[in-house]
């Protein structure tokens, strides 16, 4: 976790999160017609999040399985978490 490729991909998924909560919070569960700055952060910083997983993956898993596993399990369910939100947020309210 003290290494940048550790902490980062758990922290692009808590401000897309966090993103998700304050986008609820304004507008409520209801999907828009045309897409918002939120879904676009969220396409944006996805890939980025998916590319420093696999390096973290690719250097640390070799140098130190044990530490390394828990952090990918850490960065993987932050990963899902996120996608859970968007899941959420495009089936649960109205479409406008």
């Amino acid at each position: 976790m003290k290494h940048w490729s550790g902490w980062l991909p758990i922290a692009i998924p808590v401000f897309l999160l966090l993103l998700a909560l304050r986008y609820v919070a304004i507008h409520g569960v209801v999907r828009e017609a045309d897409e918002g700055t939120e879904a676009h952060l969220f396409q944006l910083l996805m890939p980025v999040q998916l590319a420093v997983m696999a390096y973290f993956a690719l250097t640390w898993l070799p140098r130190a399985p044990r530490g390394a596993l828990p952090v990918l399990a850490l960065q993987a369910i932050a990963a899902a978490a996120v996608f859970a939100a968007v899941y959420w947020i495009e089936h649960a309210g109205p479409t406008v």
